[in-house]
């Protein structure tokens, strides 16, 4: 249930993670990790932190 609110949450295509309705990756929006915590009534609440760029950029993958 975790990975789906998170997917559906994300408005962009990442890796294995694609949407026909946004197909291109946005790092301006989403360059950063999901968190997903089931709260006391059983909702998904998300949180995110910021990925740490250190060695290598991200680049886009073309397959």
């Amino acid at each position: 249930l975790a990975v789906a609110v998170s997917a559906l949450a994300r408005t962009e295509s990442r890796g294995a993670h694609y949407r026909v309705d946004h197909p291109r990756r946005d790092d301006e929006n989403w360059l950063k990790h999901t968190l997903a915590v089931m709260n006391a009534s059983g909702e998904i609440e998300l949180g995110y932190t910021p990925v740490r760029v250190t060695t290598w950029k991200p680049i886009e993958r073309r397959y």
